[in-house]
């Protein structure tokens, strides 16, 4: 019988994450302290090493990257919007 597919908090994610990051434990102590399969502890532990950065990076910067993105965003849009409007006008016979 399969156990009921569960959500972790990112609190104990964190904490199971550093606990393997230590190494006193093998994954296979951290999985049955823990009771999560050994990959998934493994998962976090990579998660974990690819994000410590933004634990460490201004809110500013945070903003700065998203608002940066945000603005290609709208230029993509602004320019598929230009291109559908120019070829609605030639298909319409009127001129922009």
């Amino acid at each position: 019988m399969r156990r009921k597919r569960r959500n972790h908090s990112p609190a104990f994610k964190a904490k199971v994450a550093l606990a393997a990051l230590k190494g006193d434990q093998t994954l296979a102590q951290l999985a049955q302290q823990f009771e999560v399969h050994p990959n998934q502890i493994q998962t976090w532990k990579k998660q974990l090493g690819q994000h410590a950065e933004d634990v460490f990076a201004s809110p500013r910067s945070k903003a700065a990257d998203q608002s940066d993105e945000r603005v290609k965003e709208l230029h993509a849009k602004i320019g598929q919007l230009t291109m559908e409007k120019d070829f609605l006008s030639k298909a319409l016979g009127r001129t922009p």
